[in-house]
């Protein structure tokens, strides 16, 4: 990994660039609060040259049979596959995955998208019939233009996968603004795409925060559309950003989950969302950070949530072992426990964690697991993303006061349904305002778009309606029969 940690360059139009003008920031590991790695900032000219590469190579890609696209994605998959190990290490390194989950779950991600992008492309008809009533009328679907893809430091592997992969399976080409936070996975995503041998100037990288090269992107009079992933104030820039050049904006959100846990709910219900609470050390724009509990199971759901947040250790993500890493930086730290003290300020009751490192550790951005019980949903903590591994228990008596607590909410990412009445999963089902409903600890087949509505953006990510969403659709009428 030696050579990815020197690079302080970009990669443009099949080539690592140096920046024009040096403006260096330190990739902080916040399990050790130590820089392992220095990149470059791009500037105005940086983000140009990208965006003239995208915008020349696309007339040729995005007249490129099918067949070619996919057979350069299947070389990516399986580049990405071999390089596993030195993508664990990166995204351990630059926001703080432990080790055994690195590999497991955030590479592994990655590894699930392409996949299934690649099934799912398998089987796209580009051109369609309209319907039998309108022989000669089609809908064609071609790629959107240029792209500038802006993802976040949470799940680097899981969003750059969602964007990159669909965008060049269109037939669009791509500027990729990481994360300045959690840049390396990116970059060696970006060595994995030239050993692939996509042609120069199909896929870009140019580090950058969002105030630069994010906002430059999003103005860009040649870029056709953003794809952005991150918190909902910055896609509200993004989109004010955009508006002048009325380019194709999509954004995927924040998050404020609701779990609703019902008296007849499995044994596991509650141990499974509390765990799914702190996963990746809470910082999973979909957590169901609110669980809201029937009271006659109210007291014992409180118990058990606590006992889980005790017995969930907090380690280093250098070690081996199923723990939970630091958060990614010392504000985002700062932050939550600001939002931890104000849970207490507000009167919840605090049943496990708390403000402050966890017992024996000194250094490192960690958060202590915690519950809050007795929370009311006009609490701070109930209705914020707080974005850290803090759980808010919420009673309720009756499923119509249940549904009504799940939906005031700004967000509408994810929500959650324990119960082991079928009729009533589906009545909640279509009842909760979000773009997607987990049930029973089932979790979405493959192929299935990830997305959310009002303050959660309404992108859809993933399978078909992923690979629709960077093409835009032409009607044909008057269409010669073969």
């Amino acid at each position: 990994m030696a050579g990815l940690l020197d690079k302080r360059k970009f990669y443009i139009d099949g080539a690592w660039v140096d920046p024009v003008r040096a403006n260096d920031l330190e990739v902080i590991d916040p399990s050790a609060e130590e820089a392992v790695a220095v990149i470059s900032l791009g500037d105005q000219a940086d983000t140009d040259r990208a965006v003239a590469a995208a915008k020349a190579a696309f007339a040729s890609w995005s007249r490129s049979e099918p067949s070619e696209r996919l057979a350069h994605v299947e070389k990516i998959l399986e580049i990405y596959n071999r390089r596993a190990a030195d993508m664990a290490w990166a995204i351990s390194h630059e926001m703080g995955a432990p080790q055994d989950m690195s590999l497991d779950d955030q590479v592994a991600a990655g590894t699930w998208h392409i996949t299934n992008f690649i099934n799912a492309f398998k089987d796209f008809d580009f051109i369609r019939p309209l319907g039998d009533h309108a022989p000669t009328s089609m809908v064609a679907w071609e790629p959107v233009g240029v792209v500038g893809l802006i993802t976040p430091w949470n799940w680097p592997m899981n969003q750059v996968t969602l964007k990159v992969i669909p965008a060049i399976l269109a037939g669009d080409t791509c500027v990729l603004k990481p994360s300045e936070i959690a840049p390396l996975s990116s970059m060696l995503f970006a060595e994995i795409v030239d050993e692939a041998g996509l042609p120069k100037g199909v896929f870009n990288l140019v580090n950058g925060d969002g105030p630069g090269v994010g906002t430059q992107l999003s103005t860009h009079r040649d870029v056709d559309m953003i794809s952005f992933t991150g918190s909902t104030r910055a896609g509200i820039a993004i989109t004010k950003a955009a508006a002048d050049t009325l380019k194709k904006v999509v954004l995927e959100l924040g998050g404020k989950g609701a779990n609703i846990v019902f008296a007849d709910a499995d044994d596991k219900a509650v141990v499974r969302g509390a765990r799914h609470c702190f996963y990746n050390s809470g910082q999973s724009c979909n957590a169901p950070t609110r669980m809201l509990v029937e009271r006659s199971v109210y007291d014992h759901a409180v118990e058990t949530a606590a006992k889980v947040a005790n017995e969930t250790q907090v380690a280093t993500a250098h070690q081996p072992g199923r723990h939970i890493g630091p958060v990614v930086s010392k504000q985002q730290w700062e932050r939550i426990q600001d939002l931890i003290q104000k849970g207490i300020d507000e009167g919840a009751r605090l049943v496990a964690g708390g403000p402050g490192l966890p017992e024996g550790v000194n250094r490192g951005y960690f958060v202590r697991p915690t519950v809050f019980a007795d929370v009311s949903n006009d609490m701070t903590i109930a209705q914020q993303e707080i974005f850290g591994p803090v759980l808010s228990i919420i009673p309720f008596e009756t499923e119509e006061e249940a549904i009504a607590i799940a939906n005031d909410t700004p967000y509408g990412l994810t929500n959650y349904v324990q119960s082991q009445d079928g009729a009533r999963r589906n009545r909640l089902a279509r009842q909760l305002r979000s773009g997607m409903v987990e049930m029973n600890g089932q979790s979405r087949g493959a192929g299935s778009a990830f997305g959310g509505v009002k303050m959660s953006g309404r992108a859809r990510e993933g399978g078909v309606m992923g690979l629709e969403e960077f093409m835009d659709s032409k009607a044909i009428s008057g269409w010669a029969a073969d």
